[in-house]
């Protein structure tokens, strides 16, 4: 569902041919942010066209490629997609971090060697941090709110990323992952 979105997404930007939409993905950094398998990008074109929902304005031939089919929306197009975004607002989705099905256990690790794999996860996640913010200074003036949003939540989870692990590994260093009855923020933190 999501590459549907996104192919009919960017084809309400303008017409495009599959491989302009792959790149317009890549640039995008959509893969960053969503599970996209930009394998099917080819196959989900061929389907929204037999569904009708976008359709062939231009084929370029050329004598040292392979043919260019260049697409366009239909109004049904326009129809699917909308749906196709609502449902992504309405879905709630659980969180899976990679972290949760290891944290409970962590506790048995040995912390002389869990400590410097948490470190390189706290240099990877002050690098997204960083990307997420300097991506967005770079592009706040050049791109509508509506991705500005996309922006900024993507720093933010990255922010509350790097914070939850940089407090995991200092519970780790000083031996506290096995302790049960101390809070880990005060009690009036807890709603924020």
């Amino acid at each position: 569902m999501s590459m549907k979105l996104a192919i009919l997404g960017l084809l309400l930007e303008g017409d495009h041919h599959p491989y302009e939409i792959r790149i317009k993905m890549k640039d995008r950094g959509m893969d960053q942010y969503t599970k996209l398998q930009m394998g099917s990008l080819y196959y989900a074109v061929d389907r929204l066209a037999e569904e009708g929902y976008i359709e062939a304005v231009e084929t370029i031939q050329s004598d040292s490629r392979p043919d260019k089919t260049i697409y366009r929306i239909t109004e049904s197009g326009r129809k699917l997609f909308e749906q196709l975004l609502l449902k992504k607002f309405r879905d709630i989705e659980p969180v899976h971090h990679p972290l949760y099905m290891a944290l409970p256990f962590s506790r048995h690790a040995d912390p002389a060697v869990l400590a410097p794999i948490l470190q390189t996860r706290i240099r990877e996640a002050e690098h997204r941090v960083n990307q997420a913010y300097q991506l967005y200074v770079e592009h706040q003036h050049i791109v509508p709110r509506s991705t500005q949003h996309l922006m900024i939540g993507m720093y933010e989870h990255a922010k509350t990323d790097l914070n939850w692990l940089r407090r995991l590994h200092e519970d780790l260093v000083q031996g506290k992952l096995g302790t049960i009855g101390e809070p880990l923020f005060p009690e009036d933190d807890r709603n924020r």
